[in-house]
C-alpha cells in the first residue's frame, strides 16, 4: 500500500522558516569567507571553519525544520537521533573541504569545480542521511532521475556560493547571494522529497521507537541556532577585537587602513629628528664655527 505523504503539513510556515535559516547561515558563512580573506595564519582558519560551520548548520536546520511539516497519513513518523545528527556532522566536514579549498586557493577554476562538487555532494548527503534517519512502518523509494536532479542543483548550487564567497563584496550583494543560495539549497529539499514514495506493509514489523518530529524541535533550534545568533554576534564584532591582536593584526601589507596589512612602526632608536630641529641646531652650530 502506499502511503499517502504530506510536506507541507504547516502550510507555508516551515518551508518560509527553512528557507529564512538557509539565507542566514548562508549569508554568516558569506562574511566569515570574507573576513578571513584578510588574515593570516590561524585567524584565517578559525575565520574559514566559523563559515563551514555556520553554512553548514542553517543548511541542516533548514532541513529538519522543513521536515517538521513532513507526514505519512497513514503512518506516524519518528526519527532516529544518531542518524540525524550524524547528517549535520556530514553537512559541516564537506562545506568546511570546500570552504578551505577556495579560501586558501582562491577562486580557481580547480578549486571551485573541487570544492563546488564536493559540497554539493555533503549537502545532498547530508538531505539523504537525514531521510534515512526517519522510520515509518514502511520503505522508502526515490525516482532515480529526481534524486540525480537534486543532487545537481546541489553541486550547481554550492559551486556558485564558493565563487559568491570569496569574490563578491560589499553588504546588499553579499546580502542577493546569501537569497539566491537559500533558494537553491530549499529547492535542492523539495527536489529530493518530490522523489519519494512511502509503501507501507499492513505486516511490517514496528518500527523502534525514535525521537518525534516534535521533540527534535527543541535540540534543532537551541543547538544549531544559538550556534548562528553566536556567529551572528562574532561576525558584527571587529575581527581584531575577537582574535585579541593588536593594532593592526591581521591586515594585509602595504596597507595602512582597515583593509590592509600593519604598517610597520619604526623602533625609536631609529627615529630621525624632525625637520625643525636639525635646522636649529644647524643655525646655532654656525656661529661657533666661524
Amino acid at each position: 500500500m502506499q502511503g499517502t505523504v504530506d510536506g507541507f503539513t504547516y502550510g507555508l510556515v516551515t518551508p518560509v522558516t527553512a528557507f529564512l535559516m538557509a539565507c542566514l547561515g548562508a549569508a554568516l558563512g558569506l562574511r566569515c569567507t570574507a573576513r578571513s580573506l584578510r588574515t593570516r595564519g590561524a585567524s584565517r582558519a578559525g575565520w574559514l571553519a566559523l563559515g563551514a560551520t555556520s553554512i553548514g548548520s542553517g543548511i541542516w536546520t533548514m532541513h529538519f525544520i522543513a521536515m517538521l511539516g513532513f507526514t505519512v497519513r497513514e503512518a506516524p513518523v519518528s526519527y532516529d537521533r544518531p542518524l540525524t545528527f550524524a547528517s549535520l556532522a556530514v553537512a559541516v566536514v564537506m562545506v568546511g573541504i570546500g570552504i578551505f579549498l577556495v579560501g586558501y586557493r582562491g577562486a580557481t577554476r580547480m578549486a571551485l569545480v573541487t570544492g563546488g562538487t564536493i559540497t554539493g555532494l555533503g549537502v545532498a548527503s547530508m538531505h539523504y542521511l537525514g531521510m534515512a534517519g526517519m522510520n515509518v512502518e514502511g520503505l522508502f523509494q526515490y525516482d532515480t532521475l529526481t534524486v540525480a536532479f537534486s543532487v545537481v542543483i546541489a553541486v550547481v548550487a554550492a559551486t556558485a556560493s564558493l565563487w559568491a564567497a570569496v569574490s563578491v563584496r560589499g553588504f546588499l550583494p553579499s546580502l542577493g547571494a546569501s537569497v539566491v543560495m537559500g533558494v537553491a539549497v530549499s529547492g535542492m529539499h523539495y527536489t529530493g522529497m518530490a522523489a519519494l514514495e512511502v509503501h507501507l506493509h499492513p505486516d511490517a514489523v514496528p518500527v523502534p521507537p525514535g525521537e518525534s518530529p516534535t521533540s527534535l524541535l527543541l535540540p534543532m533550534m537551541i543547538g544549531p541556532g544559538c550556534f548562528l545568533l553566536l556567529a551572528a554576534v562574532i561576525v558584527m564584532i571587529d575581527p581584531l577585537v575577537v582574535t585579541g591582536a593588536s593594532g593592526g593584526a591581521g591586515r594585509l601589507p602595504g596597507h595602512p587602513s582597515g583593509h590592509g596589512g600593519p604598517v610597520a612602526s619604526i623602533p625609536a632608536q631609529r627615529r630621525y629628528p624632525p625637520p625643525y630641529e636639525s635646522v636649529s641646531r644647524r643655525e646655532y652650530r654656525q656661529p661657533r664655527n666661524r
